[in-house]
């Protein structure tokens, strides 16, 4: 009743005076640890009243010393959030309310309304006089994903630290700025400063993503002669790195060399992610037994790359093993895990065994859940189940997430020759505003990354792209027997059409320009997608490797490939 009573009054209340009471009325209550309650007299204080210009206290220093002296013990996000939004006039006391809300312990964790408000406050820069205040407003606009304008903020900036670097390294290489993120990182070499561990983790990231094998390689040297290789944590993300570029070997010595006592779970985890994305299942299972046996304790990510090693390797009874054994480490299963074992099922053809057990699930399926179940039934060829599941992910908000869905059921209709429902699908996409995440692939060469997409604008790279692709085509038909893969092609035309379509995938156009920039000697080509490769593309692989005589690796979302192993 008191609570109802005192929400009731501090709507009607308009000064500070009789908020002030009312804070009183709280204590008189004992509400004053009531985390509600607070943080609407917090609200109030910092955002609806506002003061009379007089001598008086103002209603912000009363709302700051509130947050002080009186919050429940520990305070949340959502007060702090509430004190910053509330200077957004007074953008150095909004940067320094922050760096105290960093130092304190929190009951919740700062989230992107923090950054929001606080960039809001900043908007006047001229306001922000030290350099920590500059660091922190890129990593809010890192934070919420604004790169570019973290790009100018950093530009504008007249004094930068080794901070200021690699939160914009990190930043680019979060969102997928991989070029920006290696230019920033030459930039540092040239100007001598020392790179710091969370640079090199951020550039060694995008290397990663890009499939940056080469530039991976320098970076490497860098951590060998600036004595970083202590750093447990660069070492992983070095060993991640080699692995996402298809180097097992180089991923094994980085870990090999590392001291047995510094490796963390994480060590050992990407090292089994390692094994498991190069298809060594069994492998990857002994080195989890390894990790026991040293005493490291594995945790959730652990399981779920050694559930991802069973489901990619077909190992059903083993992977039903494992996330049993979750529990003996007082390891309660996620949706990821669960993700995992849908997968194992459906990998292995056993979709109504996926179906039921996604069904009986202890928590709700999520759309990740249905959408793996989905490829299965693509991969498959099972209509039935893949049309019951697509009415099960429409019940989900997904926006324009939902693109693959619609794909992954066209791949059902049309691997059957169900053109007319191919039809209706694409209508049904077309309706509802559904786009088509588009494709690209990437490759390096001599340390620089080029991304190519289907039918994309030409310049002199792609025409060099299509000039050799219609020479290695006509050769691989000639010396290999290549016969198109054109059941992947979605489109009731012609098979001369479909022909045409498949070799304009954006990683034959990768591969392509990497064999008309190869250099006498190398006989290696790292190619990245976004996307799953398909069968046509995994063919053509194979068969450039035998008439070229090179080794090509292939890299999408979750897999390593070497077509010719």
């Amino acid at each position: 009743m008191a609570e109802k009573s005192f929400l009731s009054l501090l709507t009607k209340s308009k000064t500070l005076k009789t908020t002030k009471q009312l804070h009183s009325f709280l204590y008189k209550n004992a509400l004053q640890n009531h985390p509600l309650l607070f943080s609407k007299l917090l609200l109030h204080c910092a955002i609806t009243i506002t003061g009379n210009g007089s001598g008086e206290e103002q209603p912000l220093h009363y709302a700051r010393r509130l947050l002080s002296h009186s919050s429940p013990n520990p305070p949340d996000a959502f007060m702090y959030n509430t004190l910053i939004r509330g200077l957004i006039d007074f953008p150095q006391i909004a940067v320094n309310t922050f760096m105290e809300m960093r130092l304190k312990p929190l009951s919740s964790p700062i989230d992107s309304f923090t950054f929001v408000f606080l960039i809001k406050s900043a908007a006047n820069l001229r306001c922000v006089r030290n350099l920590s205040s500059w660091d922190i407003l890129l990593n809010g606009y890192v934070k919420l994903g604004e790169i570019e304008l973290a790009k100018i903020t950093f530009l504008r900036m007249s004094v930068k630290d080794d901070v200021s670097w690699s939160t914009m390294i990190v930043g680019f290489a979060q969102n997928g700025c991989f070029d920006e993120a290696f230019g920033f990182f030459r930039e540092i070499h040239k100007l001598r400063l020392k790179p710091n561990e969370a640079s090199l983790s951020g550039v060694l990231s995008a290397s990663a993503q890009a499939g940056a094998f080469e530039f991976a390689k320098v970076v490497h040297c860098l951590i060998e002669k600036s004595g970083f290789v202590w750093m447990v944590s660069v070492c992983n993300a070095l060993l991640d790195t080699y692995s996402k570029c298809g180097d097992l070997g180089m991923a094994r010595l980085v870990f090999e060399r590392m001291l047995e006592k510094k490796k963390s779970v994480v060590s050992w985890t990407s090292m089994i992610a390692s094994l498991a994305m190069h298809g060594y299942g069994v492998e990857a299972i002994e080195l989890f037994h390894k990790m026991e046996n040293c005493g490291i304790k594995p945790d959730g990510v652990s399981f779920i790359s050694v559930l991802y090693a069973c489901s990619h390797a077909g190992l059903i009874e083993e992977g039903c093993k494992y996330f049993s054994m979750m529990r003996d480490f007082d390891i309660e299963p996620t949706i990821e895990h669960y993700g995992c074992m849908v997968d194992l099922y459906g990998r292995a053809g056993k979709l109504e065994k996926a179906y039921e057990f996604a069904c009986e699930m202890p928590i709700s399926p999520n759309d990740i859940i249905w959408r793996t179940l989905l490829g299965a039934c693509s991969l498959h060829g099972n209509v039935k189940l893949a049309e019951q599941i697509k009415k099960r992910l429409s019940r989900f908000d997904l926006d324009n997430s939902s693109s693959g869905d619609h794909v992954l059921l066209s791949n059902v209709y049309a691997s059957l020759g169900k053109w007319e429902d191919v039809a209706s699908v694409r209508r049904s996409a077309s309706e509802q505003k559904i786009k088509k995440a588009p494709g690209w692939s990437m490759i390096e060469v001599e340390k620089l990354v080029y991304r190519f997409m289907a039918d994309q604008k030409q310049d002199e790279i792609v025409k060099e792209a299509y000039e050799k692709l219609r020479e290695i085509m006509l050769r691989l038909k000639v010396e290999g027997g290549y016969v198109p893969e054109i059941g992947n092609v979605l489109h009731d035309v012609e098979e001369e059409e479909k022909e045409d379509s498949v070799s304009r995938h954006s990683e034959k156009l990768a591969v392509a320009f990497g064999i008309a920039r190869l250099r006498e000697g190398n006989v290696v080509l790292r190619i990245v997608k976004n996307l799953r490769i398909c069968r046509d593309c995994h063919v053509v692989m194979k068969l450039i490797s035998k008439v070229y005589g090179l080794e090509i690796v292939e890299g999408c979302k979750s897999r390593i490939a070497h077509p010719l192993r």
